[in-house]
């Protein structure tokens, strides 16, 4: 799911040339309980860590409304490992484990990076890359 039209019509291309059967919705992340539809697998590339506290917890209990208990969340965020002040809020581990405490597992959290494209000259980002099970 995603606002971008765009971003889904590619998506499918994607898909469609791989081979691959996925379903993909134009939707408000913040909105998930209002769908009725239920899913295996979430994909979050990069949509947590531009969220407020608030607006976190109800995208985290959104996931869980639409992906069945055993489904996976695989998460990738900006990390607290990343120096500067530029860009998005960066998570530290403890936080990630706080904003999937009650009802989930999380299988993995694994240091990463982000590819970017190039901003104030920066080519990567540190990033925590979460393998997350709905209980």
């Amino acid at each position: 799911m995603d606002l971008s039209p765009t971003a889904i019509r590619r998506a499918r291309e994607k898909a469609a040339e791989r081979g691959v059967s996925a379903r993909f919705e134009i939707a408000d992340a913040l909105e998930l309980p209002r769908r009725a539809v239920v899913f295996d697998t979430v994909i979050d590339s990069a949509v947590l860590h531009v969220l407020d506290a608030e607006d976190r917890a109800k995208y985290v209990a959104g996931i869980a409304s639409v992906l069945r208990p055993g489904g996976v969340c695989h998460l990738i965020c900006f990390s607290d490992r990343q120096p500067g002040s530029w860009g998005p809020r960066r998570f530290r581990a403890d936080e990630l484990h706080a904003a999937f405490g009650d009802g989930w597992a999380i299988d993995s959290l694994t240091a990463d990076k982000f590819h970017l494209n190039p901003f104030h000259g920066v080519h990567e980002a540190h990033a925590w890359l979460a393998t997350i099970t709905r209980k």
